[in-house]
């Protein structure tokens, strides 16, 4: 009776030490993924990052791992209302492109580097497009994008942050101003369009005048081309047709009438 009892306590007692171990592993152990890394605190001291793949901490809160995502994030930046520097009134959001390139810097220098990076580029917008005409922002949007991204990856490298693309979403104007642009634009299409139809009349008078210099300078294709508008006028069959006979046709005609009249009739 004795002995069983005896195997049962030790039983038990290796079932108590191999829950403990297991639980030790447990608790001590940090996977860390490939896209990520983790900060690793010991007393709230930074010791290192840990590197993807199996890590062991210490246990009972001695050592705490701050998982770090290295993956590109994006960060809608909220509308915006600013005054252009020709002072028009516009809303403008925006789209940021930014990873963590510096895990120790993201957590150690900055509280929280999305909320400051969202705020520093509510702050670029701002400034940086209210130091620009509203043309600027229709036509050169590549441009400012480039300017913003270039600003803000500058002041956000202490946080250990590299922003890779800022992008102009939209840029509202008032209705007064959309309409006044609208009025502006038809009014272009309206100038080129007479543009385009002078240069066409102009086009065709001059292929007119080179055609009637041609005309011009044989009888022969006067004639041709009056026979021809005649063809092409009495193609419909409902028309009446008044011909007047140019007077060149009828001197050419009495000339050669002349010339074939026998000799002795002459006489």
């Amino acid at each position: 009776m004795i002995n069983d009892m005896d195997g049962f306590f030790n039983l038990l007692s290796v079932g108590f030490w191999f829950i403990l171990i297991a639980f030790l592993l447990f608790s001590m152990s940090r996977i860390v993924g490939q896209y990520e890394r983790s900060i690793l605190l010991r007393f709230g001291k930074f010791v290192k990052v840990l590197d993807p793949g199996l890590n062991f901490v210490l246990p009972f809160g001695i050592d705490q791992t701050i998982p770090i995502d290295l993956r590109t994030a994006t960060i809608d930046v909220p509308r915006q209302d600013l005054i252009t520097k020709d002072n028009v009134p516009v809303s403008i959001d925006a789209v940021v492109y930014f990873s963590v390139s510096d895990p120790k810097a993201a957590i150690l220098n900055v509280q929280n580097y999305r909320h400051a990076t969202t705020l520093l580029a509510q702050t670029l917008l701002r400034s940086v497009l209210g130091a620009h005409e509203l043309d600027d922002m229709l036509s050169q949007r590549d441009k400012l994008n480039s300017l913003l991204q270039e600003q803000l990856d500058k002041q956000t490298d202490a946080w250990g942050i590299k922003v890779t693309g800022v992008e102009i979403k939209n840029v509202d104007l008032p209705e007064g101003m959309r309409r006044a642009m609208a009025k502006q634009a038809e009014a272009e299409r309206e100038r080129r369009a007479k543009v385009i139809a002078a240069e066409g009349e102009f086009q065709a008078s001059q292929k007119l005048l080179d055609a009637a210099t041609v005309i011009s300078r044989d009888p022969a294709g006067l004639m041709l081309r009056t026979l021809q508008t005649l063809s092409e006028v009495a193609s419909d069959k409902n028309s009446t047709l008044i011909f007047p006979i140019p007077i060149e046709i009828l001197q050419m005609y009495r000339g050669d009438k002349k010339n074939n009249i026998p000799e002795g009739e002459n006489k």
